[in-house]
């Protein structure tokens, strides 16, 4: 049994958030440098030079690279060999958000309620998401989602019949629809299968996974490709303002369903596409 004591939770929630918040990855850096090399439209390239600018001046001066910092958002693996001494986990990451935020002077987004409005002045809680597994470690991943993508996120409970088409239909009709609203280019998460809230806890889930690599499964690698290529001909292009870069990634999750449903979930993520994770 290996024992993680609570405050070191918190301590390590506290850098991610900041970090999450300033430091864009290396994987999306490199997926809007060759997405601009590619670019066809001259405002679309230099919307995605000012994009990159923005990133480094924010990692160079450890200062928030959109000003929604949004709400955190942990998905946490426990192994079953870990004990949490003094306190729990919930507890321990609510704290390093509180910490995290303030430290960092993040914006405080969260009100207590969804209809008083009321701020919680530290930006909690956060939504975290638990998974049991075999092992001695705790691994965090934790996401800072802002609301202009979230809100164009959508969920739709097709039947059988609409099959595989039905899926990039919907999928490509929400990014339609959700034009420049989102802060394109994008990193869109799609969940297909199991039931309502399974699919769309893939769709977020999904965009864990490094930008530009591929789904091991070959069904959904091929639905990855065939969104993208479609998603990308929608001319939305960066920020909206026309081009081919709308989006940098799509990743697919999927889960067995049941006979009579076919569930299809999309999460969208803007080019501020900030998650971090560390193991302890």
């Amino acid at each position: 049994m290996r024992r993680i004591e609570a405050n070191h939770i918190a301590d390590a929630v506290a850098r991610l958030a900041i970090e999450a918040c300033c430091c864009l990855g290396d994987d999306v850096i490199q997926a809007i440098e060759s997405a601009s090399a590619d670019e066809e439209s001259p405002l679309g390239k230099e919307i995605l030079a000012r994009l990159l600018q923005n990133a480094r001046i924010a990692r160079d001066e450890m200062v928030p690279i959109c000003q929604d910092t949004g709400v955190a958002v942990a998905f946490v693996s426990l192994g079953s060999d870990v004990e949490i001494l003094n306190g729990d986990l919930a507890t321990a990451i609510n704290d390093g958000v509180r910490r995290g935020y303030e430290e960092g002077y993040l914006r405080k987004s969260i009100v207590q309620s969804p209809l008083d409005r009321v701020n919680t002045r530290d930006n909690t809680p956060a939504i975290v998401y638990l998974e049991s597994v075999p092992g001695d470690e705790l691994t965090i991943h934790l996401m800072a989602k802002g609301a202009g993508c979230e809100n164009m996120s959508r969920i739709a409970m097709l039947t059988p019949a609409a099959g595989r088409q039905g899926v990039v239909d919907f999928v490509v009709q929400t990014v339609s629809q959700a034009g420049g609203n989102p802060c394109p280019p994008t990193v869109i998460g799609v969940g297909v299968g199991g039931t309502f809230e399974k699919a769309a806890l893939l769709s977020k889930k999904a965009l864990l996974r490094e930008v530009g690599s591929t789904n091991p499964n070959p069904e959904a690698a091929d639905l990855e490709q065939e969104l993208l290529t479609e998603i990308n001909k929608l001319g939305i292009g960066p920020m909206g303002m026309g081009g081919r870069t709308t989006a940098l990634a799509v990743c697919v999750e999927m889960h067995p369903c049941h006979i009579a449903s076919l569930p299809v979930a999309v999460n969208m993520d803007c080019h501020a596409h900030r998650h971090k994770s560390v193991t302890l």
